[in-house]
């Protein structure tokens, strides 16, 4: 058995490190693993404790969620060891893949693909009190982007970068997590906030809840714009109703998959991955809706596990 650094979360309570025991060595025993998701307002720790059960409940691996800093400290944590499997945006594993942006050179090449989840949509977050409607507004306005690194920084610099801003120059960058972004949208200290997230998102809904919650648009061009020169986006629609708005707003998304470590047996995987798709009516999240098999390969760019690619074949499934 191995020792590694495992994140004990818990809502409302600041991650601790745990130093736990997992058995994934070299004997073949793969009884104790992790699922790297992200943050607790965000989808991905939502979902990912539903996962680790439907898992853990069908194979004979004990799957524990973790707390993250979300899709490229997860792509970090799967390389070097200290989890199985993890939730990425589609982007950020193309990055790792081909040592991009925030890899900087150094392409990861120990995770492959289960399959994509749901959309994960751009939205950019703000309140009908900001006066903020359109990407122009942003200009000398303190806007949430992101961990530096992180996807959501990325997508903030691309979606600024079309309507024809930067970072450095038009905005007064925070670097807020999402819990965070809530917290200083309500309390007046950002005007908006840049959020990466399937909807409708925790820490949105939160805001919405003491504030009127506007979702900026990105325009039919714009979108065309950017998906041209980065072909890992595609159109999506924050839909009326969710987070109290009264009409649809156009945006842009990325997918969520769900990767692992490549040296996981197939056999394991290929139990994943049925486990995954073929229960997802006992997932407790809106989201689960949205996973299913027959667009598990959408939007994949990296390398799928033959574990993963042994059900896809099964269940006739193949990448459009």
């Amino acid at each position: 058995m191995k020792t590694k650094t495992k994140i004990m979360a818990a809502l409302g309570l600041s991650a601790t490190l745990l130093l736990g025991a997992c058995s994934s060595g070299g004997d073949g025993d793969y009884e104790y693993l992790s699922l790297a998701t992200g943050g607790t307002t965000g989808t991905y720790y939502a979902l990912g404790g539903s996962l680790a059960k439907i898992i853990t409940d069908n194979t004979d691996s004990e799957v524990t969620a973790e707390v993250s800093q979300a899709s490229a400290a997860n792509m970090t944590a799967l390389d070097e060891g200290d989890a199985e499997i993890a939730f990425v945006q589609t982007d950020i594993a193309y990055y790792a893949a081909e040592g991009l942006e925030m890899f900087d050179g150094k392409a990861v090449d120990s995770i492959s693909a289960i399959g994509s989840l749901y959309p994960e949509t751009i939205q950019l977050v703000t309140t009908e009190g900001s006066g903020i409607k359109t990407f122009a507004d942003l200009k000398g306005k303190k806007v949430s982007v992101g961990a530096p690194g992180s996807g959501t920084f990325i997508n903030a610099q691309q979606l600024l970068e079309i309507h024809g801003m930067s970072i450095d120059s038009d905005i007064d960058a925070q670097n807020l997590d999402f819990g965070e972004s809530q917290e200083s949208l309500q309390s007046g200290s950002i005007d908006a906030a840049f959020i990466t997230s399937g909807t409708p998102t925790g820490a949105v809904e939160a805001l919405n809840a003491v504030e009127k919650v506007v979702i900026v648009p990105v325009e039919a061009d714009k979108a065309e714009e950017l998906i041209a020169k980065y072909p890992y986006y595609a159109t999506d629609t924050v839909k009326s109703g969710t987070y109290g708005l009264t009409t649809d707003v156009p945006t842009v998304s990325v997918n969520a998959m769900l990767v692992v470590n490549k040296d996981l047996p197939e056999d394991l995987v290929y139990d994943m991955t049925k486990a995954i798709f073929e229960n997802t009516g006992e997932m407790a999240h809106a989201k689960a809706e949205m996973i299913k098999a027959e667009t598990a390969l959408n939007g994949v760019n990296i390398d799928v596990h033959p574990g993963a690619q042994k059900y896809f074949d099964e269940v006739g499934v193949e990448k459009k």
